[in-house]
């Protein structure tokens, strides 16, 4: 639906997930690039759950990514001002981001997204990050 250059939620920097997404939106919002109904949620939603998972200031963030920083010097800085996971926090947390809206908290969130979009019979989309695939025009991946 969707023609701008954002990666998908689920395509991971460093084995995390989201996070290159967000840096994405960043460098489109400082370009003017970033479609006006996103600009809303910069720094909300998952973003903040990324920026709480690695403890970063997503202003900070923000200032690092416009000052010119790479996707790979982002996140070994978030690495470092914040904190490195461990690889078993690292699969916990692209699970739970996967699976977001599968049968837990958000699913009436999911359903109402869908219902907007007009993707209500969609019923292959599941979680969050196929509905934003699946809104953005890419192929969506399985839940399991």
């Amino acid at each position: 639906m969707k023609e701008f250059p954002v990666r998908s939620p689920a395509e991971k920097v460093g084995g995390v997930v989201h996070f290159g997404r967000m840096l994405d939106k960043i460098r489109l919002h400082a370009r003017g690039e970033l479609p006006e109904d996103y600009q809303p949620n910069l720094g909300k939603g998952f973003d903040a759950k990324c920026c709480a998972f690695l403890h970063l200031d997503y202003t900070e963030v923000a200032k690092r990514v416009n000052d010119g920083a790479t996707d790979a010097e982002m996140l070994e800085w978030a690495f470092t001002a914040g904190r490195r996971p461990s690889a078993d926090e690292i699969t916990m947390w692209n699970e739970f981001m996967r699976k977001f809206g599968w049968r837990d908290h958000a699913a009436e969130i999911l359903a109402r997204r869908k219902r907007e979009a007009g993707m209500e019979n969609r019923a292959e989309i599941e979680t969050m990050f196929q509905f934003i695939d699946a809104d953005e025009g890419r192929k969506l991946s399985p839940l399991l």
